[in-house]
């Protein structure tokens, strides 16, 4: 036993699961606990908003596979950074809040104390996938190692701990502390692999989907899609799990031109968004069949498939390929030939989404295949979830389903922190970049070298083209009165250029990543001029 208050025994939990950085925003009820950070020389990442702090530790965590660990003050502090952990919990990662309490005698008394919500451990339960209280210093390695069990189990998801304001600073003999091991994951069935071979040996076209929860299983997706010579599909989460530089690599736009003779759907780690009927896709192929693997067990239950493995992505493909392999497969003939002209004829299909493409396409260009790129709710965010190739998992990072407009700056200064040595770019719009303007400040303050790149329309762009074509061109708050961007980066310290054509880009690029500091670019866009990127995304029925 030692003696440690508190915010010590979390600190010691955090060190012993590999934690050596936290976001954070410190205020009166977690002062001990960042006292704590510093005496044990933790890496603190101050910030200028609750949210940011969210945001940074999911960047964090989206792009290395670690947890991400923040603390905010309770009530108007996790509120405040709530949207970053719902965005966590849509996209399944590991990502820590600590965050504390109205001292132990005010605890469920409603007196109003600073800060106090009527249950927020009941809230927080509501976002994240995992919560509990430390009310005593000696509780604090179990419940820290359980956070740390719970977010790495299964399908991963963020979890919190709060402790009351008292207790980190009170001191009480504590065990030191302790790791758990991952609770054991489902293995798969063998009798539905083999069932699921037999729906893969009558198939002629199957296409593969993949989404997050098979980001580690990439080696045996491409095994399983060569196998079979079927295309590997991601929409947003699960890009680069196959490379787009193979040729079973395909983006969305692409893999809907197969999709009419597709007769089987192989959907890997991911709720298939894309090809659950009425969506994305609007339609499902006569006679399709579906196979899904998915370590969560409710998964199957909201998108009930022909056959269901609960399991591991990885283990339940590689069983699923030596099943395949040992059933046999008869390959199409010209499988790959068909494949090959979707991917062409989507690309040049594609190019009539400007000037959105043409900025990507030089931004690919000018990028190594291991560089970081975050998207935003943007006109060219929008685009890029099929129009900006992607080579590696983990290196296109989105807000998932929840579409947190304003999220893709500050998960970039995460990103670049776990990657110091990766460029990292955030795509954003004038709209949502405003939203954690103030984190030029932290970017500055810490050197995070993030490129971003703000296209500004002067508008909420999407709201503004759906208001003027569906209510009768009525447009209601979308258009937006911006400061100069360059100027106000400069105002922070931050290098700035602007950029007014696509013939402009490219120079700029290279000088923002030669850089090496913090780096504001941005590109001037004329509103109304975006073609709508959304036909490819929502795509008619052929």
């Amino acid at each position: 036993m030692t003696t440690l208050t508190g915010g010590e025994a979390i600190v010691s939990g955090l060190v012993a699961h590999g934690v050596d950085t936290v976001f954070g925003l410190p205020g009166a009820q977690v002062y001990g606990l960042f006292d704590a950070f510093h005496q044990a020389q933790l890496k603190v990442i101050g910030a200028r908003h609750e949210q940011a702090c969210g945001y940074m530790a999911f960047g964090y965590a989206r792009s290395s596979g670690r947890p991400g660990v923040f603390s905010v003050v309770p009530g108007p502090g996790v509120l405040n950074a709530s949207a970053a952990l719902l965005t966590a919990f849509g996209c399944n990662e590991p990502v820590l809040c600590v965050t504390g309490q109205v001292p132990t005698q005010f605890l469920g008394k409603g007196r109003g104390h600073l800060h106090e919500m009527p249950d927020q451990l009941a809230t927080l339960r509501t976002y994240v996938k995992w919560a509990d209280r430390i009310e005593y210093p000696g509780n604090a390695p179990t419940t820290v190692a359980r956070a740390f069990q719970e977010m790495m189990s299964g399908r991963r998801g963020p979890a919190s701990v709060e402790m009351p304001w008292d207790v980190f600073t009170q001191r009480a003999d504590t065990a030191a502390a302790r790791m758990l091991e991952p609770l054991p994951a489902p293995q798969p069935d063998p009798d539905l692999v083999k069932q699921a071979a037999t729906l893969i040996k009558a198939s002629k076209a199957p296409m593969i989907f993949v989404g997050s929860g098979a980001i580690e299983a990439g080696g045996e997706i491409l095994e399983l899609a060569e196998t079979i010579d079927a295309p590997v599909v991601a929409f947003r989460s699960g890009r680069g799990i196959v490379s787009n530089a193979h040729e079973l690599g395909l983006t969305m736009a692409a893999a809907y031109k197969l999709w009419p003779t597709t007769d089987l759907m192989i959907a890997i780690g991911t709720r298939a968004e894309l090809p659950a009927s009425g969506f994305r896709w609007p339609y499902q192929p006569s006679g399709l069949k579906s196979i899904r693997i998915d370590i969560d067990p409710v998964e199957m239950r909201r998108l009930v498939a022909d056959v269901a493995i609960v399991a591991d992505a990885s283990d339940g493909t590689a069983d699923l390929v030596a099943a395949v392999k040992k059933a046999g497969y008869a390959r199409t003939r010209n499988r790959r030939e068909d494949i090959r002209k979707a991917t062409a004829t989507a690309q040049a299909e594609i190019q009539r989404i400007q000037p959105q493409m043409a900025y990507l396409d030089i931004l690919r260009e000018v990028l190594p295949p291991n560089a970081i790129v975050t998207d935003e709710l943007s006109q060219v965010g929008f685009a890029s979830w099929y129009g900006f190739p992607v080579y590696q998992p983990r290196t296109f990072i989105t807000s998932g389903y929840q579409g947190t407009l304003g999220s893709g700056f500050p998960t970039a200064l995460g990103a670049k922190v776990a990657n110091p040595d990766k460029p990292v770019v955030a795509i954003t719009g004038d709209g949502g970049f405003m939203f954690a303007v103030q984190e030029l400040s932290t970017a500055v303050q810490f050197n995070i070298g993030v490129v971003t790149l703000v296209f500004n329309n002067n508008a909420y762009g999407n709201v503004r083209r759906d208001q003027r074509e569906r209510f009768d061109g009525r447009v209601v708050a979308s258009d937006l009165v911006n400061p100069d961007f360059v100027k106000l980066a400069e105002s922070f310290g931050v290098a700035a250029a602007r950029v007014t054509a696509p013939d402009q880009f490219k120079a700029a690029m290279e000088k923002a990543l030669a850089h090496g500091g913090p780096y504001l670019i941005s590109v001037e866009v004329t509103r109304d001029s975006e073609v709508s990127p959304w036909a490819f995304i929502h795509p008619p029925k052929p």
